[in-house]
């Protein structure tokens, strides 16, 4: 629970939390199982970002310190900072594997997503980060504008 920062929730029913501070509790049992691999679905839904890439940082500890890390994640971004090693399917089918410097490309990202973007690197880790197009621009590297009104 101290991993998880739950500590001052221990008196508290699972159902009276929020989503974000649920997902923590399931990551908190998984951690007090203490097995030498974790799979993990979308371990970082429901958490603010803040959280999410706290939970992160906590897993990255765990692999440096032995444990086999297996996670799907649907954020590219999140994926290749963290990851050693992708596997990129679409429609059941494995397409790419390998390190997220190797996979980590613009033709993939459109084949696979259907979106236009470039793949630069992040300015903290230099792992690829992926910076959606505006689909509109007939300029092919316009990074994404949102609209006036858009919220």
């Amino acid at each position: 629970m101290e991993a998880t920062r739950l500590t001052e929730l221990s008196d508290r029913l699972v159902d009276e939390l929020s989503g974000g501070q649920r997902q923590r509790v399931w990551v908190a049992m998984l951690l007090a199982q203490d097995t030498p691999i974790m799979l993990l679905d979308e371990p970082t839904t429901f958490l603010d970002i803040a959280h999410q890439y706290e939970l992160m940082e906590l897993f990255r500890d765990f692999h440096e310190a032995g444990k086999t890390i297996v996670s799907v994640l649907h954020d590219l971004n999140q994926a290749a900072r963290y990851a050693d090693h992708l596997i990129v399917m679409h429609e059941g089918e494995i397409v790419r594997t390998g390190p997220p410097k190797e996979v980590m490309t613009a033709e993939l990202i459109e084949a696979v997503y259907g979106l236009r973007c470039l793949v630069v690197p992040d300015p903290v880790t230099a792992t690829p980060s992926v910076v959606p197009l505006d689909p509109q621009a007939k300029d092919a590297t316009r990074p994404f504008q949102p609209q006036e009104n858009y919220v």
